[in-house]
């Protein structure tokens, strides 16, 4: 009985002896350190078609929204940072006729807890809209 069933035994070791190997496997690729930073998404939109792109190229800030850094201290590489690692607040994502608008949130390299909020203008460049320290309330004449 042994012998009729040898083949499947030697089979069944096989195929866990090249998993076990190809598991532990030394990769020629060097290791890459776990930098906690999400890398750039697409958020879809309803459609089905790219929405918004957090690697763009280029960054135009609207009047307010440099009034509002300006009163905030918040500088051009924290929006930077926010764009990146940004947390979604999909209960803050606004649309109108000039289209949608994507809320990130996060916590800069200065310890600021702020939402900005991007409008996306085209494939590779994004519009700040605004930008909001949560939780400080700056004085600021912006209108």
């Amino acid at each position: 009985m042994f012998k009729k069933y040898l083949p499947y035994f030697v089979l069944l070791a096989a195929g866990f002896l090249l998993w076990f190997i190809k598991k532990h496997q030394a990769s020629s690729y060097p290791k890459q350190q776990n930098t906690n930073v999400p890398l750039p998404i697409i958020i879809p939109s309803e459609k089905g078609e790219a929405a918004f792109n957090r690697n763009v190229h280029t960054i135009i800030y609207s009047k307010h929204a440099r009034c509002r850094m300006a009163c905030r201290n918040i500088d051009e590489s924290e929006v930077k940072e926010i764009l990146a690692a940004g947390q979604l607040n999909t209960s803050k994502i606004q649309e109108d006729e000039r289209g949608k608008t994507y809320p990130l949130e996060g916590e800069t390299h200065d310890k600021q807890h702020v939402r900005i909020v991007f409008a996306p203008k085209g494939n590779d460049t994004v519009e700040v809209v605004t930008c909001i320290d949560l939780d400080t309330e700056w004085p600021c004449d912006c209108k």
